[in-house]
Parts: C-alpha cells; structure tokens; sequence
C-alpha cells in the first residue's frame, strides 16, 4: 500500500488526542474520521485538526469505503466488540490497551484477525517507548539480562476522572488495564513466558466497585522475577516507572525516559526517529499495514499477557 492511508479515531478523549498529535508527524497518513459520544466536544476536536468527517456512532465511520484502518481509543469495555466490528467492516485496527476486559474477549479478538489476515495490534506502548527499546537492544545483544523489575503503577483516581480531569463514562481498572502493561512488557523484555502470578488486593471502594490497590509478583520460565504495585489511592507522582534490575546494570524507565541505578539519564534519542511512544506505536501500525506483515504487539503476540490476568483474576476472586 503506497497510497495516503487514510485513518478513523474513535474516542477523542486525552488518548485520542495523544494519537493525534503523534499522527500529525507521521508522512502518508491522514485522520479522515473521528468518532466520540459528545458531539459537540467531537467537531472542536476535529477542527482543531482538520478532520472532515465528524459522529458519535462508529458504524458511520466503518461504512466509510476510503477508511484503511481504525484506531480506537474507546472505554475498556468495548475494545473486543470494536475490535471485532472494525475487522468484520474490512479495516485494520489498533486497539488501545487493553485488548479486552475478559480472557475471552481477548480470544475472539484474535480468532476475527486469524479469520480475516487484517493487521490487528493493541497498543501495548511500553514496547515502543525509546527507554524500555533501549534496554531491549542491550538484551538483544547479549550485555544486560533481567533479573528482577520493579514496577510502581500510582495514580489518584478517587472519583472517576480522566487524564485531563474530566468526568469519565467508565471505570478504569488495575489489572486489567494498567496490570497489562507490565505483564506484557516483563515476559517481552525477559524472551520467556509468565509461568507463576500471584496477586492480592486492598478494599473494593463502595462506589467505583473496583479495588484502588493491587500487588502482583511474577517469574518467568527463565527465573527472572518482577513486583508490580499498583494504586488509585496514591496522592504524590503519577505514572508507571520501572526498576531493571539486572546482571550488569540497573536501569530506571519513567515513560520515553531512561536513567542508570544512580539516576543519572541515559540519552535514548538515537533509539528511534522519534522520542514519543505513542508516535512509534502509531508507526508500527501503519508500517505494518503497508508491509503486509505482522506488528509488534500484535493480538496475537500480546495473547498470553491475557491469559496471565484471567489467572490472576480467578485467584483474586477466589480470595
């Protein structure tokens, strides 16, 4: 595919515009659709960037015949639905993470792209930020091996707010959501699969019915080891930052950034053409579709991480 790939986003929320502006750097591609439940807030967006087509309802944007490819950006809840939707209207998707709130949402998702070949990728973005890649080429060349990561996931969502301090339709989620990230990105950075997860929580809060504190811990076939905190109820910096721990350094990721054990940053800017991840998730996908090949963190490649939440899952309502 050398022509323009022309592109619909559904939800023009603080991800969607992330998308955005990432897009806007990205040659050969171009937004023609945006779709968000608030019509009103959906024509500012799109004027701000210059998008002709404007709906609240997905449909109209997949009935479309010059949309490629989707890029949904949509409440947790109806990621394997529109996955789904979007591959059985002809268009290749990326779906934000999670790639479902269910294991066998999951399932169905990569069972719709194994049935139809279309270029099916969930936006697992810590594979493509410049500081986990640069960890991942010292692995690749044989100069660093994991041994533990720490990871801290802390935000304070207290009531149901977005990024940009709006009231959100949905409820965000720990394990499912934010649990993903690492759990994929271990047992990728690792090259071994998740072969033992436990997990506790903290209380269920009495309105937003989900628990605000979780602890997981790890180990990979190879015995690497990982402890994941995370919270809702934490009041001080926000964000995921990970510890790598290995047998030759100690590196720190706070996002596209990197520093060694003794917080001294690390320069990434060679790592990649850009220092935005998701720019570099967005050029994958749309690499992908142009090479007519599989992407990193396919669905089919970030299936197992699913596999390991549903098990961590059952076990936390086990009790």
């Amino acid at each position: 595919m050398s022509k323009t790939i022309k592109v619909a986003l559904a939800g023009a929320g603080a991800f969607g515009i992330k998308h955005l502006d990432g897009i806007k750097n990205i040659d050969g591609v171009e937004v023609v659709s945006l779709v968000s439940r608030d019509l009103e807030k959906t024509k500012e967006v799109a004027a701000r960037y210059g998008i002709g087509h404007v709906s609240t309802d997905l449909a109209d944007s997949l009935a479309l015949k010059e949309v490629d490819a989707v890029i949904l950006c949509t409440p947790t809840q109806m990621h394997a639905e529109q996955s789904i939707a979007c591959m059985k209207a002809g268009k290749h998707v990326q779906v934000e993470i999670p790639l479902a709130d269910t294991l066998h949402g999951a399932l169905e998702v990569a069972a719709m792209q194994e049935e139809t070949g279309l270029v099916a990728m969930c936006g697992h973005t810590r594979r493509f930020n410049p500081s986990h890649q640069y960890v991942h080429k010292q692995i690749a060349a044989g100069k660093f091996n994991i041994q533990q990561m720490d990871v801290q996931t802390y935000f304070f969502r207290r009531s149901n707010m977005n990024a940009l301090g709006q009231a959100r339709s949905w409820t965000d989620h720990l394990l499912w959501h934010h649990a993903a990230h690492t759990v994929d990105l271990f047992a990728y950075q690792c090259g071994s699969p998740i072969v033992k997860a436990n997990a506790v929580q903290g209380p269920i809060h009495p309105t937003l019915g989900i628990a605000m504190d979780m602890s997981i811990q790890l180990k990979t076939a190879n015995g690497a080891i990982c402890t994941l905190s995370l919270s809702f109820n934490n009041d001080g910096p926000l964000g995921t930052f990970f510890r790598y721990i290995g047998d030759s350094a100690t590196y720190i990721a706070r996002y596209d950034d990197l520093f060694n054990g003794k917080e001294e940053k690390i320069d990434v800017s060679q790592v990649d053409v850009s220092m935005n991840g998701i720019e570099l998730q967005d050029r994958e996908f749309f690499t992908a579709i142009r090479e007519g090949r599989e992407p990193n963190s396919s669905v089919a490649k970030v299936l197992p991480c699913y596999q390991v939440l549903h098990d961590l899952e059952q076990q936390l309502n086990a009790g």
